[in-house]
């Protein structure tokens, strides 16, 4: 007997306030935008520059203390994490301390490296710095040059690979989708001012292959269905579509979400902003790949090509237990 979240057959009607749902992405996606224009992000020490110090103590390394008595110079963002490495011996406690550039300098000054060294020593009098090193504006900018072109190397890299595999209109339905999800997690960050580093980039190329995922499989179970509904609206053969592949949809992002949300309570500060854009980016990219990609291909048609064998049926997608 296996679980599911939905009866195995539905015949919800996902389209039907279709206009509603896109206009409502569409507003969503501009909202964002004029809050990352606005609000702006909270950048982390990865793009504003600052200081990374490594320190060693003969005592276990122990990130809260560490925290908190950091906190008290009132430093701003300050990463601290432990440094694990199989060549370290037992009395070899080594650990990450980064801070962010102080208003008006390029990074943080020799007085403030002893007071955050004094402060550490309380907790931990073995306690030593053995390097100390700089980010400046420039390295931070070319940081987030780097970043972006990351980004949208990925989203062009999918735009290529859904117009070969299906047809330009899946392409372009699935990338919108993405940009949807993109911009959608830049305006939270940017609405809750939740530091946005290197980790947050990491976490929107995995929103980036995890929403495509799904939208592939919603995609192929609908190529399946045009060929073998061909006289059926389209509207229709995707609403079909949907349902068919509900139950996996729903299962796959239950189970992950769980796992995250797990993660995003217990994780710690350390990871939480990078659990919190993983999870917000599940809940949107789900969303999209019904409520964005399809409706997007729905508005530009599909041209349904009869003459072509369908070398695609039975694949690892168009099986899939729905």
């Amino acid at each position: 007997m296996r679980l599911r979240l939905v009866p195995e057959v539905t015949s919800f009607d996902f389209f039907r306030f279709s206009k509603v749902t896109m206009g409502g992405s569409i507003v969503a996606m501009i909202a964002s935008i004029i809050l990352w224009m606005t609000v702006g992000l909270n950048f982390g020490i990865d793009f504003r520059g600052g200081t990374t110090i490594r320190t060693e103590a003969a005592q276990p390394v122990d990130v809260g203390a560490y925290r908190a008595a950091v906190e008290t110079l009132a430093l701003g963002d300050v990463s601290i994490s432990e440094v694990f490495d199989p060549t370290f011996a037992d009395d070899q406690n080594v650990a990450m301390v980064r801070i962010q550039a102080q208003e008006g300098q390029e990074s943080v000054t020799g007085d403030v490296v002893l007071a955050v060294e004094a402060a550490l020593q309380n907790v931990d009098p073995s306690l030593t710095f053995t390097s100390v090193e700089s980010v400046g504006p420039k390295v931070s900018g070319e940081l987030i040059q780097t970043a972006l072109i990351a980004v949208f190397a990925a989203l062009g890299a999918i735009l290529v690979y859904i117009w070969l595999r299906f047809e330009w209109q899946f392409s372009v339905g699935a990338v919108a989708a993405l940009f949807h999800d993109v911009i959608l997690t830049i305006g939270i960050f940017s609405l809750l001012q939740i530091r946005f580093d290197l980790a947050t980039i990491a976490a929107l190329l995995t929103i980036v292959g995890y929403s495509i995922n799904d939208t592939v499989v919603i995609f192929d179970r609908l190529r399946e269905n045009l060929r073998k509904y061909k006289k059926k609206a389209l509207v229709e053969v995707m609403n079909l579509s949907v349902n068919e592949t509900l139950s996996r949809t729903l299962m796959t992002s239950g189970t992950t979400l769980l796992a995250l949300i797990a993660l995003l309570v217990l994780g710690g500060d350390v990871i939480r902003g990078f659990v919190f854009a993983i999870t917000w980016g599940v809940i949107v990219g789900t969303y999209s790949s019904v409520y964005v990609a399809e409706n997007v291909v729905l508005m530009l048609g599909v041209k349904r090509d009869w003459s072509k064998p369908d070398n695609n049926q039975g694949n690892q997608f168009s099986s899939t237990d729905a």
